[in-house]
């Protein structure tokens, strides 16, 4: 039994307690939330959670059918069966030894299109966004210069294409009539 990275996205209604609810039903299931991401939606009254799990295909298949139970629940999508577009955001903090050093940083930091957001005369922070690999490979970058702090939001995502309805059925999109 292989367990597989699963992106699930779940709209909920805006009230207190859902989060919680949820987060539950994963842990009684023995999942790790991997990365969580939470943020009012575009419509009003209902926000977008973001969820990366690891598990085997049946279990989290069980694990949608739960969450559409929840009477807060509107929306699940298992972006892992269909194509789709993901992303996070990362501060990120390292140390600046020389004037040699900030332009070999800088420079790097360019290549990846990260922003400088604050200058200090030994650290520099940077503000970076994409996919989990860009995030693994500008750290892996900045080790050598000496990482201060880094924190990464959790990953959002969005089925690509979402017009076509071929694509839809193969991203597991499961509504509820609200």
């Amino acid at each position: 039994m292989s367990l597989e990275k699963h992106v699930l996205s779940v709209t909920v209604r805006d009230k207190p307690g859902v989060l919680v609810r949820i987060a539950s039903l994963f842990a009684r299931r023995g999942f790790n939330i991997e990365s969580l991401s939470v943020a009012k939606s575009g419509i009003a009254g209902y926000s977008k959670t973001t969820f990366v799990v690891k598990g085997a295909e049946k279990t989290v298949e069980q694990v949608e059918k739960q969450l559409q139970k929840l009477i807060d629940v509107i929306t699940v999508v298992d972006h892992s069966e269909a194509k789709y577009v993901d992303r996070e955001l990362m501060l990120l903090k390292v140390t600046v030894k020389s004037s040699e050093e900030r332009t070999e940083i800088r420079q790097i930091a360019s290549d990846f299109r990260a922003r400088i957001v604050d200058v200090h005369r030994n650290a520099l922070i940077f503000e970076i966004t994409g996919d989990e690999g860009k995030m693994e490979a500008f750290i892996e970058q900045m080790k050598p210069f000496g990482i201060v702090e880094l924190i990464r939001t959790g990953r959002v995502a969005l089925t690509r294409s979402a017009a076509d309805p071929k694509i839809l059925r193969k991203a597991k999109i499961t509504t509820k009539v609200i």
